[in-house]
């Protein structure tokens, strides 16, 4: 089974404007959708549409119309009852090719709150499911929210995978290595955070050819107790560093519809392939390619199986 935990989900709704977007300006929305989201949930759909056990936990009231868009996907799910609503995301395409992202800190959880949503969450892993934490924290959620859970989940015998930032990221870092996840999965700007480079230098450089920082940057974090490390390149590919070795695949060219969820379908597509029992350089060619499918679709649309395009032969090992 594998399980992902959304501590702060959302509905995720996106505007596309046809036109620039103009501070200040009066504009026209061309089209409009709002879905599930969230990055857990995000995996969650990529896991399920690939017809892989999966569920879905995280914190909503039973009357939150996310609950409604889960459902109508047929996303097997669990939530830890709260009191306030689900946040909102904007997400505002605009010419050309810009995409401006307005998101709400979320409903502030409880105490209450908080112990019942662990409790849920520790109650439906057994030994072997690999568990996903995934995004932001709540409000209400302790700064070390992750490190506390990865050290409960590993005592339950699950493998237990993280995609977070900021200063829940770095308090997990600050764990390393006495608690350090089975798998981590930062992009580019999260990689710098944690070794103290900057994030947009590591993927300017990546772009160009030179993998040497993102690679002694990803194995360091290897070396530091995490399985695997794959982190995300925006248009230049992802890297992935495990079992004492570091693989590199350039992305696929592919016309941008929206890069949300992006780096959500890759982690799905990663964990897809681990499933199948893939080696690592096919699993990166899978989590690149889930990537890759995601960012030709509208909004925040998770990519299915029939939607990507996986080629292992563009994968080096560095």
């Amino acid at each position: 089974m594998i399980i992902t935990f959304t501590a702060n989900p959302s509905l995720d709704r996106t505007v596309d404007l046809d036109a620039p977007l103009v501070p200040g300006g009066v504009h026209r929305i061309g089209s409009d959708r709002t879905q599930p989201g969230g990055k857990g949930i995000n995996v969650a759909l990529g896991v399920h549409r690939a017809g892989l056990a999966v569920t879905a936990i995280l914190p909503a009231a039973p009357s939150d119309p996310l609950i409604g868009l889960l459902e109508a996907e047929g996303l097997p799910h669990r939530t830890g009852p709260i009191a306030g609503r689900v946040r909102t995301n904007l997400t505002v395409l605009s010419a050309p090719q810009l995409t401006t992202k307005l998101n709400e800190p979320g409903a502030t959880l409880s105490a209450a709150e908080v112990s019942a949503l662990e409790q849920l969450l520790i109650s439906c892993v057994s030994a072997g499911d690999l568990v996903m934490l995934s995004g932001s924290l709540a409000p209400g959620l302790p700064v070390d929210e992750y490190v506390r859970l990865v050290d409960l989940l590993h005592a339950r015998g699950a493998r237990v995978g993280v995609d977070t930032s900021d200063a829940p990221l770095e308090a997990l870092a600050a764990a390393m290595p006495g608690t350090a996840p089975d798998f981590l999965k930062p992009n580019a700007e999260e990689l710098g955070q944690i070794v103290g480079i900057p994030g947009d230098a590591l993927e300017r450089d990546a772009a160009s050819g030179d993998l040497e920082g993102v690679r002694d940057a990803a194995l360091m974090l290897h070396g530091r107790g995490v399985g695997a490390v794959l982190v995300t390149l925006g248009a230049a590919g992802g890297l992935l560093a495990t079992d004492g070795e570091a693989w590199f695949c350039p992305s696929a060219t592919a016309p941008v519809v929206s890069t949300v969820g992006a780096g959500d379908s890759a982690t799905a597509g990663y964990l897809i392939a681990r499933e199948l029992g893939e080696a690592p350089g096919p699993r990166l060619a899978r989590a690149l390619a889930y990537g890759t499918a995601a960012v030709g679709l509208p909004g925040t649309t998770i990519p299915r199986p029939d939607q990507v395009r996986v080629d292992a032969d563009r994968v080096v090992r560095l």
